[in-house]
């Protein structure tokens, strides 16, 4: 089934201060910008309100400057504060309807799917896209029931519209394969951070992606 509206975001990348093992996550960003990264999400699930929007506000100067849109993770009270360009919401956090209730503003509402049958529920209805959550189990993200597989990535683009986005051990070994299944968009974690060249790395992913399309 073919994406409900265009979604021209295609490498997004998932960081928080933890994941960019002691460098500056600034810096990170604007690597991984300059390598091809479409979109950033902020998460700092452990921060307090007053710490995140500093990490927010920070991360937003850098995102404009290169014209990025900047996702904040669940926490909505941030990604309003700082003027986000969206939110990403889990099956745990606050709901997508409450968040369209609070924000009517918000441009990207992203919900991680992590069961077939959610696919069904009225909240899902109201994202504008899915994260696949976990393609493939990650120790980033251990709050999770199963694995989607590539094989899940192409059953939920048969059933659903809205853009896919795979996350969870998405690599240079993998990212093609999750495009050619049906993924509009591949997000990253370590396979950014924790290299040598942000940057390089995310060229490379780019790449890859560019020539799965």
């Amino acid at each position: 089934m073919k994406p409900d509206f265009a979604f021209p975001y295609r490498l997004y990348l998932v960081l928080s201060e933890a994941d960019c093992r002691g460098r500056n996550p600034l810096w990170v960003a604007e690597e991984a910008i300059l390598g091809g990264v479409d979109i950033i999400q902020l998460r700092e699930k452990h921060a307090s309100n007053d710490v995140f929007q500093k990490k927010a506000t920070q991360l937003k100067a850098v995102t404009d400057r290169y014209g990025i849109p900047l996702i904040i993770n669940d926490n909505l009270t941030v990604a309003m504060a700082v003027g986000a360009f969206g939110i990403h919401v889990g099956r745990q956090d606050i709901p997508p309807s409450e968040v369209r209730n609070a924000w009517p503003d918000c441009r990207l509402l992203g919900y991680s799917i992590e069961r077939l049958a959610q696919l069904q529920h009225s909240e899902t209805a109201v994202a504008d896209c899915l994260g696949v959550s976990p393609i493939f189990r990650t120790a980033t993200k251990t709050d999770t029931i199963a694995e989607w597989g590539i094989t899940g990535i192409r059953q939920l683009r048969n059933l659903t519209g809205k853009p896919l986005i795979a996350i969870g051990r998405m690599n240079r070994e993998n990212v093609a394969d999750a495009i050619r299944a049906g993924a509009d968009c591949v997000a990253v974690v370590s396979a950014i951070c924790a290299t040598d060249s942000p940057r390089t790395a995310a060229t490379e992913l780019k790449e890859l992606i560019n020539n799965a399309i």
